[in-house]
């Protein structure tokens, strides 16, 4: 704790001297003052994002202020997070959370559940990612997922007796919230990330990506073999025992409460699913169920339950976190990345082996500053010249970038993680713990067996 806090107090003064450094001087060596200022801030939020030196939302605060104070971009930049989807996603699933829990509906949810699962600590973990997963091929959004699915995991912890800060509830929640994320990076359109990347990839480069192609390439690697480790590590990490359950009474009928929001959770649903065909984002679907759930002639949500159950703690965090991604791109830091991996990894053509295997831990380590949400936005405009240096098509490139942001090293990097451990009371050490082991066996297996599938596949000739 203490080294924890003394390697903040460092970063918080490095950070400092950055931002302050060109209001004194002018400039600094003939960089540029703004880019200064960005980088001093950025080191001090995803830093303390990182070592939670600070609560997450008191860290998203201060970025907010510097940056505004400072002036290193536009309000439109710095507050993005709050014009964001993915921000009004939330929004609508916390409202819809709260429903969940006060209707009882996660809790019957969670002992159907129950009941179809073995009564092994590990037959449970096995069974919430298969169900995470499930949701990835018909909800296109992870954070829509997240905020379904936390008060159902929630429960199921509460009927196995798993009490908060136990091993056992961490355990549930950081399968449901891994198992969510992780093997979605390898379905269209199941992510952020992946709208983004095919979003720019199309841009740029004019290069359309498929559903099937896409998912031969990544699903194999990303969700099936990740599926393999991610269970047995958590019940290896977080071990318990599901307690005895005394015998529970015959569920009673739905009641009226429940059947309304489960009618309102059904077409949202399905919503989702159908989404390429509507049109309407998923953040809108879910803004509308919220919504649903507040309007006084339903009564789900009280006001009163709004003003003291909403979580504005995590809807702070997530504007902070897409504001500093927007950041990164605006302030020109990407395109000044892309000139210092060419020159530090120095690919070569011909050599497929050495630039798959720089290209794709390089791309791991990006999303520790990029994070996740911002990664393919940094990434994307460089692939071309990152092509052009390793002889390699653009769209391996482009699709080694999804190796990058299906590497998760600590929780911070997703905001959908984020919000799953913050609503789940996973402390952050048993979250990170996890992230960085299986991050750590994701680079050391998962990618070089990715290496001989897109080899086998034709995605990269012989080295």
């Amino acid at each position: 704790m203490i080294r924890r806090a003394l390697i903040a107090a460092v970063m918080t003064v490095a950070a400092a001297l950055l931002v302050l450094a060109p209001v004194l001087s002018g400039s600094v060596g003939g960089a540029d003052p703004v880019v200064l200022r960005a980088v001093g801030v950025l080191l001090f939020a995803i830093g303390s994002w990182a070592l939670a030196a600070l609560p997450e939302f008191i860290t998203a605060i201060v970025f907010f202020l510097v940056a505004m104070v400072f002036q290193i971009a536009p309000a439109s930049t710095v507050f993005s997070g709050f014009a964001s989807t993915a921000w009004w996603l939330v929004f609508g699933g916390l409202v819809a959370g709260i429903a969940i829990d006060m209707t009882g509906l996660g809790r019957r949810l969670a002992r159907a559940i129950d009941n179809r699962l073995t009564r092994s600590y590990l037959g449970i973990l096995a069974g919430l990612a298969l169900v995470a997963v499930a949701l990835a091929f018909l909800m296109p959004s992870t954070m829509g997922r997240v905020v379904l699915m936390m008060p159902i995991v929630l429960a199921l912890a509460d009927r196995l007796d798993f009490a908060q800060g136990s091993k056992g509830r961490a355990g549930l929640v950081m399968t449901a919230m891994l198992a969510t994320f992780v093997p979605s990076t390898g379905i269209l359109p199941a992510n952020v990330p992946n709208m983004v990347l095919l979003g720019a990839a199309e841009a740029l480069y004019g290069i359309k990506f498929t559903y099937g192609p896409y998912l031969l390439l990544h699903f194999p690697i990303v969700g099936v073999l990740y599926l393999a480790m991610l269970v047995p590590v958590v019940a290896y990490l977080l071990p318990d025992r599901p307690r005895a359950m005394p015998s529970q009474p015959p569920a009673v009928p739905m009641s009226h409460e429940e059947r309304k929001l489960a009618w309102i959770l059904g077409a949202a649903l399905a919503l989702f699913a159908l989404d390429v065909w509507h049109g309407v984002s998923p953040a809108w679907v879910s803004l509308a169920a919220g919504l649903v759930c507040l309007l006084p002639g339903i009564g789900l949500v009280s006001a009163k339950a709004f003003s003291e159950r909403m979580n504005l703690a995590v809807l702070v965090y997530v504007a902070g976190i897409i504001g500093a991604g927007a950041l990164i791109s605006e302030s020109g830091l990407g395109n000044r990345l892309g000139t210092v991996l060419i020159e530090v990894l120095r690919p070569t053509p011909g050599a497929d082996l050495w630039n798959f295997a720089a290209y794709a831990g390089a791309f791991v380590l990006t999303g520790l500053i990029t994070t996740m949400v911002a990664q393919p936005a940094v990434l994307t405009p460089m692939a071309e010249r990152l092509a052009e240096a390793a002889g390699l098509p653009v769209a391996t490139v482009l699709m080694m970038e999804v190796l990058g942001f299906a590497s998760v090293l600590l929780p911070y990097q997703s905001p959908p993680l984020v919000v799953g451990l913050q609503l789940g009371g996973v402390a952050w050490r048993d979250g990170a713990r996890v992230c960085l082991i299986m991050g750590g066996l994701t680079v050391a297996i998962l990618l070089p067996i990715a290496y001989v599938w897109w080899r086998f596949l034709g995605w990269i000739g012989a080295g």
